[in-house]
Formats: structure tokens, sequence, C-alpha cells
């Protein structure tokens, strides 16, 4: 779906873009389809068409990262003739709001989380529960499997994917998918929040409102489908 609204919305804009350009005039880089994708900048309908682009273009993947507020370092390719190898990967180590644990990303994905943090988490944050978020707690992003009940290669396969299970708040409270998703009170509020901007950023969202494989987490991946559920 967000592929689809981007590009839809790439066909309007471009005329307004070409005659900007031809009359010298250019719009800003938020707004231009070519300009670099800058993590903080506001969003606009273009953006996730500057997202699907990163997946063709490890250049323009790392710029990207180096605008956001993660700390992560690059890894080398891994090839495997089994499906779980490494391309354009990064492991993120630190930054603002920081995992549990190092984990391992496809560039794409460690964007679109980076992405998710400045524009999902930390406005849902202060509008829910009035203290930011510290830290992800997640389950892994690596995993050489396959999706269960398929001989299909799961995201989670080549570092594409990323299951988070809590959120840890500044002030020490912790949000937990499985404890708090039904809830009414501001909890519950913030994690259908953050579930709802996640599918801004990532291709497949799912949460507990998907199956019950899913109850205890949001899995947020970067993959050749689009799912918000």
């Amino acid at each position: 779906m967000r592929h689809l609204a981007a590009i839809l919305s790439l066909i309007g804009l471009a005329v307004l873009v070409n005659a900007a350009v031809v009359g010298d005039l250019r719009p800003p880089p938020h707004w231009d389809p070519w300009a670099p994708l800058d993590v903080s900048a506001p969003a606009t309908p273009v953006t996730g068409w500057k997202l699907a682009r990163l997946e063709r273009s490890p250049t323009a993947c790392r710029a990207a990262l180096e605008s956001s507020r993660l700390d992560w370092q690059a890894v080398d390719d891994r090839p495997s003739d089994v499906g779980c190898g490494l391309s354009d990967a990064v492991r993120l180590t630190g930054g603002s709001p920081r995992l549990g644990e190092p984990a391992l990303a496809s560039c794409p994905l460690a964007v679109a989380l980076a992405m998710w943090a400045h524009h999902g988490i930390t406005p849902a944050a202060a509008e829910h529960l009035g203290s930011p978020v510290a830290r992800l707690e997640h389950w892994g992003t690596h995993v050489c499997r396959d999706i269960a009940g398929t001989n299909r290669r799961s995201e989670h396969a080549t570092a594409n994917a990323i299951d988070i299970a809590a959120f840890v708040l500044e002030d020490g409270r912790r949000v937990v998918v499985h404890r708090d998703w039904s809830g009414a009170g501001p909890e519950g509020r913030f994690l259908r929040a953050v579930r709802d901007a996640a599918c801004e950023a990532f291709d497949v969202v799912l949460g507990p409102n998907y199956n019950a494989a899913h109850d205890d987490h949001l899995h947020l991946d970067m993959g050749r489908f689009s799912a918000c559920r």
C-alpha cells in the first residue's frame, strides 16, 4: 500500500516538479522525489517513494541512515546457498531509542526503523505516555528460517525484519505488546498508534489483530508484499 500510494502521488507531483525545475524553482528537499531522504524531514507524499528507492540503492540507503539518530556499523555481505545471506546490512548498536540488544538489519529496515522512531514512536509517546521511549525490546532480526507453515524463507532470514515485544520508557515504565495491546488506557492507545505509524515506514506490519502467532509482538519487515494488520 505504501508503494502504491507513493507511486500515485509521484505521478501527480511529477508535472509540478518538472515545471519547477524547468523554471529554476526547485521544491524543498522533502518534496523533491530525487533529493536524498532525510529521516528527520517532514513526511510528504513522496517519502514512500524515497523509502522504496533505498532498496535499489545501497549508497542512498547509507546516506539516509547517516541522517538518523541510530548508531550503526556496516557489515560485510555474507552470501548464502540456502537463502539466509546478508546484503547491504548494518549492525545497530545504539541511538535513540536504542535496541535492547544490538541487531543486524538490512539497511532499508534500519532506515524504516529510524523513520518509525522519529515520526511515530516519539510523538505517540509524548501524546499518550508523557515520557520518551528509551529502549525497544526485540526478539531478533536475523534468523535462518521459513515463514511458519510454508517452505518460503522469512524476511528474518536476510535480516529484513524485526519483532518488537515491548517499549521501555525513560521513566522506567514498560509497555508490553502481549499485556497492553487491548487495554483502554494510555499504554494500549500508544501501542495501537505506533502500529498505525509503522505502516507508513514498513512494507509489512503484523500485530495482535492479525493472528494468535503475533499476539505478543509487532512484526515489521521490508519484504516484497504490503500488509498493515
